[in-house]
């Protein structure tokens, strides 16, 4: 194989991935914009030194061990100036023990392994373990507020409530559609929107949202789909949060406790 060949062929690999990095990215800092810059701080990276992939002949894990490289060096995981929210996040987070959230989201949402999360992260399994543990106890117990749900399937929807209801939070109320939502919204504030891409009647919980943030523009969102891919291309504004169908019980509870620390609500506690 030339070099030409393979060169091309890392680059697909890169790019099958590169949606679940930028996934990943905002979830770390909670906003498109700032977890877009580190993702393509890594391309940036990459492309400038293929070595930065080394240590492992799998892709995505090479492809997020390149970014903790950059990430773990870089200082603040938000912003040190910015709105109210981000201050307040970045105080939220400041409390956290280090590697704490990025091993739990490694491991809950993008569903890594302990020994692939080890060499992401360059500790050793035992440290991948104790960080995952931490961080359930430091993160799940840390914030707690209302939430929305916007899904039109009964039994899913219920099961969500379930989840997020195990974390402390409180349901205020499940949209089947669009015009549901817009108006559960307009009578009970949420601190944070789970929501469904397809919804009953055809509409879509994508403009349910948009109709709900003209009134509630600092409330974090986090979708549910099948497709994360179409949602993470970077071209347009995007979801900060995404979890892909079908979910794991762990998956919802880690976006809905990441997702809060950028709450701008009163509810929002330390």
């Amino acid at each position: 194989m030339s070099a030409t060949t393979e060169t091309v062929d890392l680059s697909d690999r890169i790019a099958r991935e590169l949606p679940y990095l930028r996934r990943y990215a905002r979830s770390l800092t909670g906003n498109q914009q700032s977890g877009d810059t580190y993702a393509l701080a890594t391309l940036e990276a990459i492309l400038e030194d293929r070595s930065s992939l080394a240590g492992t002949d799998e892709t995505k894990v090479g492809l997020y061990k390149a970014f903790h490289a950059i990430w773990s060096t870089s200082g603040a995981p938000v912003a040190a100036e910015g709105s109210e929210v981000q201050v307040r996040a970045q105080d939220l987070l400041g409390q956290l023990q280090p590697n704490t959230r990025e091993a739990l989201l490694l491991s809950t949402v993008e569903d890594f392994s302990i020994s692939q999360i080890a060499t992401i992260m360059d500790v050793d399994r035992d440290e991948v373990r104790h960080l995952i543990a931490t961080a359930r106890t430091d993160m799940e117990k840390s914030v707690a507020g209302r939430i929305m749900v916007i899904e039109d399937e009964p039994i899913i929807a219920a099961d969500i409530s379930a989840i997020v209801e195990d974390l402390g939070h409180t349901i205020i109320g499940v949209a089947r559609t669009r015009s549901e939502a817009v108006e559960l919204g307009a009578t009970e504030r949420p601190d944070l929107i789970l929501a469904d891409i397809q919804l009953a009647d055809n509409s879509s919980g994508i403009d349910a949202v948009n109709d709900l943030l003209q009134a509630m523009p600092d409330i974090p969102v986090i979708f549910i789909t099948a497709f994360p891919e179409r949602l993470l291309t970077g071209d347009r504004p995007e979801p900060a949060f995404l979890i892909s169908k079908p979910y794991k019980e762990e998956q919802v509870q880690s976006a809905v406790s990441q997702a809060m620390f950028f709450s701008s609500t009163d509810t929002l506690r330390a």
